[in-house]
C-alpha cells in the first residue's frame, strides 16, 4: 500500500514524524521545510496523485487541516475529510469512501498515528445506502 502525504509549513514537522513512525510506504508531495508556503500547492499535488491512482490514499496536514482539505476537494475524484480523531477517520472511510484524510498540526503524534492507521485500515462500506450516497456525489461531480 502506498500513501501520499503532503503538508504546508505548519504541518511539516508532524508529516515528518508520521513518515518515521508508521510502517507504510509514503510518497511525499511536500513541502520539504518550515519556510512559509501555500497549502493549495501541496493539496493539489496530493489530490492529483490519489485521483490518478499513483497512491492508494492520502494524508494532508496544515495548520487546522481545514484549508488543505478544502483544496484537496477541488481535485476531481477526491473525497477528503478533515477529522479530529480516529472515530471520525473510521466513519469517513466506512460511510463516505474518502480517499484523503486531513488534520491539523496540533494533532498529537499519537492521535495522528491512530487517525492514519484507522483511515487506511478501514474498508469502505458495501451497504447500499453508503454506496448510493457516494455514487450521488460522484455523479454530481461528473455532471458539473
Amino acid at each position: 500500500m502506498k500513501i501520499g502525504i503532503a503538508s504546508d509549513h505548519r504541518g511539516f514537522k508532524l508529516k515528518e514524524q508520521l513518515k518515521k513512525n508508521l510502517n507504510y510506504e509514503f510518497v511525499d508531495y511536500g513541502t520539504n521545510n518550515e519556510e512559509s508556503t501555500d497549502y493549495p500547492i501541496y493539496a493539489f499535488k496530493l489530490g492529483e496523485a490519489v485521483a490518478n491512482k499513483e497512491v492508494d490514499y492520502g494524508v494532508a496536514i496544515c495548520g487546522s487541516g481545514i484549508g488543505i482539505s478544502i483544496a484537496c476537494n477541488k481535485v476531481k475524484g477526491i473525497r477528503c475529510a478533515k477529522v479530529s480523531n480516529k472515530e471520525e477517520a473510521m466513519y469517513t472511510r466506512n460511510d463516505n469512501n474518502s480517499n484523503i484524510v486531513a488534520f491539523g498540526e496540533k494533532t498529537t503524534l499519537e492521535e495522528a498515528i491512530d487517525i492514519v492507521k484507522t483511515f487506511v485500515e478501514t474498508q469502505a462500506s458495501i451497504e447500499e445506502k453508503h454506496q448510493r450516497r457516494v455514487n450521488e456525489i460522484i455523479e454530481y461531480e461528473e455532471n458539473n
